[in-house]
């Protein structure tokens, strides 16, 4: 697979991810403290302890998609940060 199109699968999962666990972690927000954690909340047709395994599983996907993308980004980050460093001469990255 090109380098390009890894780039973009992975930047796509990752956005996926990113969004499923925040839909998800914006479910729980409301019922995060004391006993009302323990009430069971159907959304969508999906009960808590369903929407709690889709949120762990997306935020671990995202996880592994960001170490990947820093991965695959790292010549780059390298080159840029000696960009910011140096004062003179800049590489182009």
């Amino acid at each position: 697979m090109k380098k390009i199109k890894l780039n973009y699968f992975v930047d796509m999962i990752m956005a996926l991810s990113f969004m499923i666990a925040s839909v998800s972690g914006l479910i729980f927000f409301p019922f995060s403290d004391g006993v009302r954690r323990y009430i069971s909340v159907d959304f969508l047709g999906i009960p808590r302890n369903n929407w709690k395994i889709i949120h762990d599983w997306s935020g671990l996907i995202l996880v592994l998609t960001v170490v990947l993308h820093l991965i695959l980004h790292w010549k780059w980050i390298v080159c840029m940060t000696k960009n910011f460093v140096r004062r003179k001469k800049k590489d182009k990255c």
